[in-house]
């Protein structure tokens, strides 16, 4: 069996294509039905953390670390910390939790 990217390629294309192109040539109007409207309003954000939380855990080389710096960003975003505040704010106890570990090890 022979293998041509060139296909592969192709056919990546035709579906990135098909999936970006479709719902606005069947879609034409105002979508009136509320669970359709708050589902897609919902989507980018679902979209963010299904990448993000992953990467949080992984990222550091002591997972603990990652899940504090999560938890920690969390209450902080619920006290109303800014975006830019949090993420200093959790890459600080990242480096604080990795130091600790290395100096105890």
């Amino acid at each position: 069996m022979t293998h041509n990217i060139y296909l592969y390629i192709l056919t990546a294309a035709v579906v990135s294509c098909l999936i970006r192109v479709l719902p606005l040539t069947l879609i034409r109007g105002k979508i009136r039905n509320p669970f359709i409207r708050s589902f897609l309003y919902y989507v980018p954000y679902v979209t963010l953390a299904v990448m993000t939380f992953p990467a949080i855990v992984a990222a550091p080389q002591i997972p603990f670390a990652g899940i504090l710096a999560l938890a920690i960003g969390i209450a902080a975003a619920w006290k109303g910390m800014n975006m830019i505040s949090i993420a200093v704010l959790c890459c600080a106890v990242v480096f604080v939790c990795e130091s600790a570990a290395a100096y105890i090890l």
